[in-house]
């Protein structure tokens, strides 16, 4: 039998699923004793080049309140052609063209190694996918220029079929007509005037309601339905406009506006939002439709004003959201959310590139990208590598040349009757599809048995949390199971419709028996991002210290369940192998800037949240544990703590902390690199050593959405506080000797192993130490 590493580890890969725990407790109560709670990380479209394409529709379950999908989990009897469901038990008959299955002639879906599948529709419509671009054109000239070089390169990159529109705003509004050649025309809008879609669309003159003048007549003088909806003035395909569109970017100036010296610049980004949500709406509504925003400011007029204009009243910091002294923000919020609303309604995607030195707004707008599963991108400038190759990757293409994109996803899951669904927490808004397995206790987006993605990436992973319904006096059977099916349908960037099925099974247990079996299938990653994800969530609403104290309740209370330990002694508390990286997950995502707020400004903030929401395990695990890696002199490039006693003088570091990637020469490199030591023909191995991080952080660099910040930085140097605020503060001004360690010597000098980091941050050491003496004592 496979170890459960190999076990969790086979089944990401293979279904791009993490359950908290591998085997499940059989009764409600004993789940809600378990602490963490049963959730899973799924990721729907994980790449999976070797699954086979499958040309027709799944077989669904005939029950009307079931509707599962076959899946390699079902009973099948092949000599009467019938199959029992396996969430329902009812009996299906195979449909006719499955007349000539036998064991050893099984389709594609019964076969045990396809418990995902990925099934092409073939009888739906496609419908090439819609980019509007929406552009802020109060920027300086060297930002507007590479925002309109970096479009103008898009346009290569999308495919010729795809339809597109521009929209600029500064004090105005401009929706820009496309199809008109030799000269460009547009309709403006105030910035001021907030318009409901039914106004927008009459000033356009779109809709459904207006016939075109020119319209071909048929034979009965009726004119003829076929795709030119009038909106194409504003919308048109890529093949026919990007030469036009080339130019009119080309041309596109900064805003005329006069700014007054110690004014903002007016921008109106609320109302320029809702005339391209309003836009789309009525020309392309549940359509795959991108509105990728680009904005160099704040909002300072109209509906979704964040700042006033006067340069003197800065921006809100989180001190003024504490005090509640900010005069826009609430106002701001309910707009932006309410076009999320409406652009998820309507399966649309809204993308935010918002690069400034000051703040822009992000946190009243977060709910625009977090709702409809778009990118958030944050920069100080256009003008800079990390926008401009992020850009870049948005259009990124898989091994069979398609793009990494999906439009106006809905994942459904079903679930076995022993259990329920709780809620959902990801990049995605709830639906009214309500099924028999909706828990009255909520976790994030609950009351639904369905979720809606409408932009959904390779990467996008959403957490799902369950509940063990299940009676205690009703015991399941011996070597029973319990299964969960997720049913993704999505548009494909081709235009094609396809369902992706994942079905998973694992076995119950009782928790009062078999309590090590339950502890042995704990994923202790997969439960430290769940949580994570749980206290983001908790933090949008209630108080920053109340956050950790349930952090820290849930992880005391961890340690008194699966802890070995004698009563009121700390010495002797054990944690199995299987726990023992759980604690110093906690320890780090308290101090991270996920919940921390000292240091980061409210859109800061919103961005780091709206990134761990949506990334796969991995990649959130880094974000709240850093990686580190050393490079010496004694031996090849090794992984080392995130600890003071990793710096060393002989050493570099690179940190990768998913946002930066930060390189670090220790004192003594430092002092041989200004020296230019590596330009001297002996010293070749010295030059090999400054090499190979920068070589190993360009890997990162070129594959990571978004592009991290880059940070060379020394000892000493004013950029190492990215490191020294990342590592466990395990030496301080105060501890120089403790621990009763003897000062490591290090070869090149008399220093010790290790930086000490000014703080009065408490070390994991002392963390654990405190931890333990909660965990034993008779009173907690």
């Amino acid at each position: 039998m496979a170890t459960y590493q190999e076990f969790i580890q086979q089944n990401e890969d293979r279904d791009g699923v993490r359950f908290t725990w591998n085997v499940w407790p059989s009764s409600r109560l004993e789940a809600t004793r378990m602490v963490v709670p049963l959730g899973s990380l799924f990721t729907p479209l994980k790449e999976r080049p070797d699954l086979p394409p499958i040309q027709y529709d799944p077989i669904l379950c005939t029950k009307p309140s079931c509707r599962a999908i076959l899946n390699p989990f079902c009973q099948v009897d092949y000599r009467a052609k019938l199959w029992t469901c396996n969430f329902c038990f009812q009996r299906n008959p195979f449909p006719p063209q499955y007349a000539a299955i036998t064991e050893q002639h099984q389709p594609a879906e019964l076969i045990p190694q396809f418990t995902t599948l990925e099934y092409t529709l073939t009888r739906a419509t496609c419908h090439p996918p819609v980019f509007l671009i929406v552009l802020d054109t109060c920027m300086d000239e060297e930002d507007l220029q590479a925002v309109k070089e970096s479009l103008q390169m898009s346009l290569s990159l999308l495919p010729p079929n795809a339809l597109i529109g521009l929209i600029t705003f500064g004090k105005m509004v401009q929706v820009h007509e496309l199809g008109c050649e030799g000269c460009s025309k547009s309709y403006v809008f105030r910035g001021t005037k907030d318009l409901t879609a039914k106004q927008i669309q009459e000033m356009l003159g779109i809709g459904r309601g207006t016939a075109q003048p020119h319209a071909p007549r048929g034979p009965q003088g009726v004119p003829q339905q076929h795709h030119q909806l009038p909106s194409n003035r504003f919308l048109q395909p890529v093949h026919k406009c990007d030469m036009s569109l080339t130019d009119l970017l080309g041309e596109l100036q900064s805003d005329p506006w006069p700014v007054v010296q110690g004014k903002r610049p007016q921008r109106s980004i609320g109302a320029a939002m809702s005339v391209a949500v309003g836009l789309l709406e009525c020309t392309y509504p549940n359509t795959g439709a991108r509105i990728m925003t680009f904005i160099g400011g704040p909002c300072t007029q109209g509906p979704g004003m964040v700042v006033d204009d006067e340069l003197r009243h800065p921006i809100r910091s989180h001190h003024d959201i504490e005090k509640d002294s900010v005069k826009y923000m609430k106002k701001a919020m309910k707009h932006y959310e309410g076009l999320a609303n409406r652009a998820s309604n309507n399966g649309h995607v809204i993308d935010i590139y918002s690069c400034a030195l000051d703040q822009t707004g992000l946190l009243e707008m977060k709910y625009m990208s977090n709702y409809t599963g778009g990118h958030m991108v944050m920069g100080d400038s256009f003008n800079t590598s990390l926008f401009k190759q992020t850009f870049q990757r948005v259009f990124s293409k898989d091994q069979k040349g398609e793009f990494k994109m999906a439009f106006g996803a809905t994942m459904e899951v079903k679930t076995s009757r022993e259990i329920k669904l709780s809620g959902a927490i990801g990049p995605c808004v709830g639906t009214a599809i309500k099924g028999p397995n909706i828990s009255e206790t909520e976790i994030g987006i609950g009351g639904t048995s369905a979720w809606k993605l409408c932009g959904l990436y390779p990467n996008s992973t959403l957490t799902i949390f369950f509940e063990v319904v299940n009676q205690h006096n009703a015991p399941i059977p011996q070597g029973g199971r319990g299964y969960v099916q997720f049913i993704t349908q999505y548009q494909h960037s081709s235009g094609q419709k396809r369902v992706r099925v994942t079905t998973c099974a694992r076995n119950w247990a009782d928790a009062g028996i078999n309590i090590q079996h339950i502890a042995a299938g704990f994923d202790q990653e997969a439960a430290a991002v769940l949580m994570a994800r749980m206290a983001v969530y908790r933090a949008e609403t209630d108080d920053g210290p109340d956050v950790l104290r349930w952090l820290d309740r849930m992880l005391i209370r961890l340690c008194q369940k699966f802890g070995d330990y004698h009563k009121d002694d700390p010495n002797s508390f054990r944690f199995s192998e299987c726990f023992s990286l759980y604690p110093q997950f906690m320890f780090h995502l308290r101090r991270s800037q996920f919940l921390q707020v000292f240091n980061n400004s409210p859109d800061e903030t919103s961005y780091y949240r709206h990134m761990l929401n949506r990334e796969d395990l991995t990649q959130s695990l880094i974000m709240i544990q850093p990686i580190l890696y050393a490079y010496s002199f004694n031996g090849p490039p090794e992984p080392v703590l995130l600890d003071t006693s990793s710096i060393q003088v002989d050493r570099i570091l690179l940190m990768d902390t998913f946002f930066q990637i930060v390189i670090y020469h220790g004192e003594t490199i430092d002092q041989w690199r200004k020296q230019k030591y590596q330009d001297l023909p002996e010293y070749e191995n010295f030059k090999q050593l400054l090499q190979a991080p920068l070589d190993d952080a360009q890997e990162i660099l070129q594959t990571r959405f978004p592009m991290p910040r880059y940070i060379d930085t020394e000892a000493g140097g004013s950029q190492a506080r990215f490191l020294l605020s990342r590592v466990n503060p395990s030496q301080t001004h105060n501890n120089m000797y403790a621990w009763g360690q003897a000062p490591i010597v290090s070869s090149q000098s008399n220093m010790d192993g290790g930086a000490p980091v000014l703080t009065d941050d408490v070390s994991l050491q002392v963390f654990m130490e405190h931890l333990k003496k909660l965990a034993v004592s008779s009173s907690t």
